[in-house]
């Protein structure tokens, strides 16, 4: 049941992250279209793209985790043999489980400070910080869960294959 839910948090970060870029396609063709016509965009708009950049990185930064759709070179392990390709495959994945568990640990400690400060983003409306800044535990958590499935699962982050392989 853990597993189900689990998986659906990430599926629906990555829908979530999804509909940021429409979201973002919209606002900016929108702002392009009203200074075309000589008129001023809403300030909001403007402001609004920029948290659809953070939010739509942070929220489907697991799922491409998950789907080995982050960009990594093979030109190492593709030389390697077998064994200490699947021993510095591994190593790389403990490397980026430790990495993305610090700050996971850093980003909650930032949204804790945020909502004892009552700290507010304020550009076109008051935003809380903490709202923003949630993204960072949430994704990096995420993201140290997908790596240790390659780090200690059965299935290696790197093919050993240079090249694309689409």
């Amino acid at each position: 049941m853990l597993a189900k839910f689990y998986k659906f948090m990430l599926n629906g970060m990555a829908i979530l992250s999804g509909l940021m870029l429409v979201w973002l396609l919209i606002s900016v063709t929108t702002s392009v279209v009203m200074r075309n016509l000589g008129l001023q965009p809403f300030a909001w708009l403007f402001t609004s793209a920029e948290y659809g950049l953070l939010y739509m990185t942070m929220l489907g930064a697991p799922w491409l985790v998950r789907e080995k759709g982050h960009v990594h070179i093979e030109l190492i392990t593709a030389a390697l043999p077998e064994t200490p390709r699947r021993l510095l495959s591994r190593a790389v994945a403990v490397a980026c489980v430790l990495v993305c568990a610090v700050l996971a640990w850093k980003g909650a400690e930032l949204v804790l400070t945020n909502i004892e400060r009552g700290d507010f983003d304020t550009r076109a409306y008051y935003f809380p910080r903490w709202l923003l800044t949630i993204t960072f535990p949430l994704s990096f958590g995420f993201m140290a869960v997908e790596f240790s499935r390659f780090a200690f699962g059965t299935e290696l982050m790197h093919s050993g294959e240079a090249g694309i392989h689409e």
